[in-house]
């Protein structure tokens, strides 16, 4: 932990699960712990499982021209979004390639908070607030506990929720939990039925200890931070800047990725112009240099991490991430390769240290595909 300059109310809790802290855009985040990982992914498909995510950035826009920044800095209507739902959106450069993503919340008429990684998310959003009549305020107190897995809204209804059950994908409300103030939002990023806990700092580890108390009976656990990997491989869930050109250069052009590469041209709302780098965005349509597509492998050695993808003895492309999950029986990972190369049945191969891997190109998700138990109702 050598960059840390944000810091968990939960750091103490990860390191007595035998956490070393890794840096994760300036906080001390849970990379580690000294348990069986399989079991926390197996928790968050089969049941429910928390994470700690308040590495996560998060930004309050307040006054009359927030949601014109928010127009300007990203690739959502912010108009078609109510109070007390949200939106998946991302965030470009002038030349149209990919910079963030974020989750925007309307908390008023006037008042949003937006959610991003660890990308130029909040330069974007101060940038577009220039001259506006708008507050932006960073908050770190404001701490992230991500509930996951298909008996988390039991879990949540037995501590007496209300309308839990009824809460829809993309929506949130303000109410306690364990006598705390929280909002509790539909959301998360594990391809599961899932809510994010957002509380205050004092009140996390409180929070995160109940959490642990009345969900151990029911072999609720809590989780690290890079299960996430393992479960994202299998649900299409891109993770800045690991599958993308930072992570990757191009041989002969700077980086950056577009829209139309990535898969995440359906972040923008039909018709959208204005925001930044939306005319490259649309010129560029057509022009993919490569495809982000999924890899079925043979086996159960899954893919190394920045494994070589091979063609006819040649590297086309590079595996991002890769797992075997033993609940569904597949290895499977997320590969840049070229556009000709992103049809299902493509036969290619991965280069491990340890040798090659035959595989398929196959298309995303793996994991609920048709996305049913994400946005599950009742």
């Amino acid at each position: 932990m050598t960059a840390s300059w944000r810091f968990s109310a939960l750091a103490d809790r990860h390191r007595a699960l035998g956490s070393n802290l890794e840096d994760w855009g300036g906080m001390g985040t849970a990379w580690t712990y000294d348990k069986d990982q399989t079991e926390e992914y197996m928790a968050i498909r089969t049941n429910a499982g928390f994470m700690d995510v308040s590495g996560l950035h998060k930004v309050h826009l307040v006054g009359p021209h927030a949601a014109h920044v928010i127009d300007r800095a990203t690739t959502r209507n912010p108009e078609k979004i109510k109070p007390g739902r949200s939106s998946y959106a991302t965030m470009l450069n002038d030349e149209g390639k990919f910079i963030d993503d974020c989750v925007i919340y309307r908390m008023g008429p006037n008042s949003w908070m937006v959610v991003h990684g660890t990308g130029g998310g909040h330069e974007q959003l101060t940038m577009a607030a220039t001259g506006r009549e708008v507050d932006v305020r960073f908050d770190d107190n404001l701490h992230d506990i991500s509930l996951q897995g298909p008996k988390a809204v039991d879990f949540l209804e037995e501590q007496g929720v209300p309308g839990i059950r009824e809460q829809v994908y993309f929506s949130h409300q303000h109410t306690t939990l364990f006598d705390k103030p929280v909002t509790i939002s539909r959301t998360g990023y594990t391809g599961e039925r899932g809510y994010e806990i957002f509380c205050r700092g004092q009140d996390a580890p409180h929070i995160w200890d109940t959490l642990v108390e009345k969900g151990a009976p029911k072999g609720i656990i809590p989780t690290r931070f890079t299960t996430l990997d393992l479960l994202r491989a299998e649900s299409y869930l891109l993770f800045f800047p690991y599958d993308n050109s930072e992570m990757y250069p191009f041989e002969d052009e700077k980086g950056g990725d577009t829209l139309w590469e990535l898969g995440l041209d359906f972040t923008v709302s039909p018709g959208k112009t204005g925001f930044r780098g939306a005319e490259e965005h649309y010129r560029l349509k057509g022009k993919e240099r490569f495809k982000i597509y999924g890899v079925k492998l043979e086996g159960e050695e899954p893919a190394e991490e920045g494994a070589p993808l091979m063609k006819d003895g040649k590297q086309v492309g590079v595996v991002t991430i890769g797992m075997y999950s033993p609940l569904n029986e597949w290895n499977v990972g997320i590969a840049r390769m070229p556009v000709d190369c992103a049809v299902d049945g493509t036969q290619m191969s991965v280069k491990n240290s340890g040798g090659e891997i035959k595989c398929v190109a196959h298309s995303m998700p793996f994991h609920d595909p048709d996305k049913k138990r994400r946005t599950a109702k009742g």
